[in-house]
């Protein structure tokens, strides 16, 4: 017996591993196999380096997949487009939307939320605000989320694209906008960047539970062993008898370098405004 609870499936607790466990209801999703000429080899290195070791913890194993082809519709690909399907991608947590333009040629973008067979995307300069039109972000009103942002012109989507995530253009202020991202942080974008309109689609992702530690193992994801469980010699936090604390000021990296609080950017960026504000240890 399954229980539903809006788009999340929640499974009968008839064993251990379905104790909790959830899936993502994908009854929209197209059942077609991805298109052959937009798929490449998924060449994974496992969390190896060139000579065979690891510089990737927790990483290995996991379902074979392919790469899917995924574009952003820039200067070189404008147009109006068509999108045929929506599809799943397993190799991000957002969906793909499988699209045409007036040639006939196939491209694969991020889908936004709400987006069906049939409608139209557009990416041109003054396109019209609405879900999954990709124009530049100094066209774009106050107050609109976007997704899929340029960092710098012509620098492709590199922000907000995950599954869910939406930014929030703040204010115009002269060749910049100001634009909230999901993390809290309040950074400048040149008008010229291009940002896709919504909120990017599966926006129940994060409602799911795993249940059981195998289905991380089919994603790729090893386990993560606590510090405190290691030998003296594999962590800093190792060794001792029973339960003991770490015997540090403060917790450290295998490798010894400050595990909490600890920034690693420490160049000054003149277009962060605000920075996100900092995370609570619960």
């Amino acid at each position: 017996m399954k229980k539903t609870i809006n788009k999340i499936r929640l499974l009968k607790p008839t064993n251990s591993g379905s104790r909790g466990a959830s899936f993502v209801i994908r009854k929209e999703l197209a059942k077609e196999k991805p298109v052959r000429s937009l798929t490449v080899k998924n060449s994974r290195s496992l969390g190896r380096d060139d000579l065979g070791h690891i510089s990737v913890r927790h990483k290995g194993g996991g379902h074979q997949r392919k790469l899917r082809v995924v574009t952003t519709l820039d200067k070189h690909t404008q147009g109006d487009f068509e999108v045929i399907r929506v599809e799943y991608d397993p190799n991000r947590s957002a969906y793909i939307a499988l699209i045409k333009d007036m040639s006939e040629s196939l491209h694969y973008v991020l889908a936004p939320k709400g987006v069906k067979t049939g409608d139209v995307l557009s990416s041109r300069d003054k396109a019209d605000i609405s879900d999954g039109n990709r124009i530049k972000i100094g066209d774009i009103p106050t107050g609109i989320n976007i997704h899929a942002i340029e960092i710098t012109p012509v620098s492709r989507a590199k922000m907000v694209r995950a599954a869910g995530t939406k930014a929030t253009v703040m204010a115009h202020e002269g060749d910049y906008t100001l634009v909230k991202l999901p993390s809290g942080e309040i950074r400048k974008f040149h008008n010229n960047c291009l940002a896709s309109i919504g909120t990017l689609s599966n926006e129940m992702n994060n409602m799911v539970k795993f249940g059981k530690a195998g289905r991380k193992r089919h994603m790729g994801i090893r386990p993560t062993v606590r510090g405190k469980a290691m030998n003296p010699n594999s962590h800093p936090h190792g060794g001792g008898e029973g339960n003991n604390p770490i015997g540090l000021k403060h917790p450290k990296t295998p490798w010894g370098k400050p595990a909490m609080g600890y920034k690693t950017n420490k160049k000054p960026n003149q277009f962060i405004v605000k920075r996100r504000p900092k995370r609570r240890n619960k």
